[in-house]
């Protein structure tokens, strides 16, 4: 087991990575202090871990509340959250009830969104079950809901106590879930770890393969980028944002499409090919370079095509993108492969010239 730390002074936490976690009770016992607690999760989440998880709460004393929503990003929204409220309230769900998130992203975000906002507040654990929620969801306290006219609107910042990654619950992911979180390992050596980038280069076919030595490694390396990341930038008013790279193009592609039909990681994919082709419309990058990501990505089994929108479309659903500034949209682009910056000067040529490049029917 390897143990990072998010730095946040007095509301710091743990990310513990490893295999067998879930059968580790000594890992939650500090985080529940009382005996009972409500466990979040989904239809297919559910059946696999459920069980395991409260046979190791019940040998610390600890009872559950069980809420099992439906599986998929097209039930992350108010009304499903209003179902973790009513059996929170129907179960005299206490201030003191720590809420554990036993799922993927969807999961994590509205159960950490119900915890920040039930009594105005109550204790939060996540303990993701997919790759990309490993790497990158379950860390940082971002949490929050989808809106119709837009993904992840209605949120808020609220920290868990701890993060217990539990890498044998990759092995049930479907292949393509998994290549979704590759997407986001793929983003760290993007915008700020080079050698990573060039370690996953080399090491991509291990990760498809579900090597448990790779995987550990890929997921440590990407929460320790994060936990750095958020350390310094807890609120996303600076150095956060750079996280973003590929969703303000994704996000689009995500709502446009319908929720669900599009895996985020899958739609951040096509998203960062996209800002690697405006990156080096700017002639920050060189053509290999936008060449080489797109390689990357299709290795890794994703799309590096965009669906055809329209371009109207798209300017329209990026519009709303959270990183909106003055009514001007911001990018998260590319100075250099490694190295990524938020910038809001794109010549509304070279947009839609990116838009009409990187997508198709």
């Amino acid at each position: 087991m390897q143990t990072l730390t998010v730095g946040l002074k007095e509301r710091s936490y743990p990310i513990h990575i490893g295999s067998g976690l879930l059968d580790q009770a000594a890992l939650l016992q500090h985080a529940v202090p009382r005996k009972r607690v409500a466990i979040i999760s989904n239809t297919t989440v559910a059946p696999l871990y459920l069980e395991k998880l409260k046979h190791t709460l019940q040998s610390i004393g600890v009872s559950s509340v069980d809420i099992i929503l439906p599986d998929g990003e097209e039930y992350k929204n108010s009304a499903m959250l209003n179902l973790i409220y009513d059996a929170l309230l129907n179960n005299r769900c206490e201030r003191s009830t720590p809420l554990i998130a036993l799922g993927g992203g969807v999961i994590g975000d509205m159960t950490g969104f119900a915890a920040a906002t039930y009594l105005r507040g109550v204790p939060f654990i996540q303990i993701p079950t997919t790759l990309l929620a490993q790497v990158d969801s379950s860390v940082g306290g971002k949490t929050g809901i989808n809106h119709p006219l837009g993904k992840n609107m209605i949120g808020a910042f609220y920290q868990p106590q701890l993060v217990l990654a539990d890498t044998d619950t990759l092995n049930t992911l479907p292949d393509n879930e998994l290549s979704a979180g590759i997407a986001e390992v793929i983003k760290y050596g993007l915008i700020r770890d080079l050698p990573f980038l060039e370690w996953l280069e080399q090491n991509i076919d291990k990760l498809l393969a579900r090597d448990t030595a790779a995987l550990q490694y890929a997921i440590a390396r990407s929460c320790q980028n994060k936990a750095e990341v958020v350390a310094a930038d807890e609120r996303e008013s600076g150095e956060r944002a750079l996280l973003n790279l590929g969703h303000t193009f994704g996000h689009a592609i995500e709502s446009g499409m319908g929720y669900g039909n599009w895996l985020h990681g899958e739609g951040v994919a096509a998203g960062t090919v996209m800002a690697a082709d405006l990156s080096q419309r700017l002639g920050w990058i060189s053509a290999q370079d936008v060449e080489r990501i797109r390689k990357l990505f299709a290795r890794a089994g994703l799309p590096v095509v965009a669906p055809d929108l329209g371009v109207d479309k798209y300017l329209e659903l990026m519009g709303l993108d959270k990183k909106v500034e003055g009514g001007r949209m911001r990018f998260v682009l590319l100075k250099q492969v490694g190295c990524a910056v938020v910038y809001g000067d794109v010549p509304a040529e070279l947009l839609q010239q990116t838009l009409e490049a990187c997508v198709h029917d």
